[in-house]
């Protein structure tokens, strides 16, 4: 990531990018928004068909399994929450 990134934060030390665009398995709606840097996102609405979104096995968050990009913890290769 570069200096100029809008969308960017510091996490421990390195640059994350916090907006991600999550894709809803059911009816395909897509969001963008930011995510946090300190908590995990377990489970999320989708706006459009209410389907409860939750981790699919082996990620920690909605952002890893759903994402455009990954969890900050997971974007520095820390373990996330």
């Amino acid at each position: 990531m570069n200096g100029t990134c809008e969308t960017c934060t510091t996490y421990n030390g390195k640059n994350v990018e916090t907006q991600s665009t999550l894709t809803c398995p059911k009816c395909g709606h897509k969001k963008t928004e930011i995510m946090p840097t300190d908590a995990c996102i377990y489970f999320y609405e989708c706006e459009k068909c209410k389907t409860r979104l939750k981790p699919l096995q082996g990620d920690c968050c909605v952002y890893c399994s759903y994402g455009t990009v990954k969890c900050p913890p997971i974007q520095v290769g820390e373990n996330c929450c």
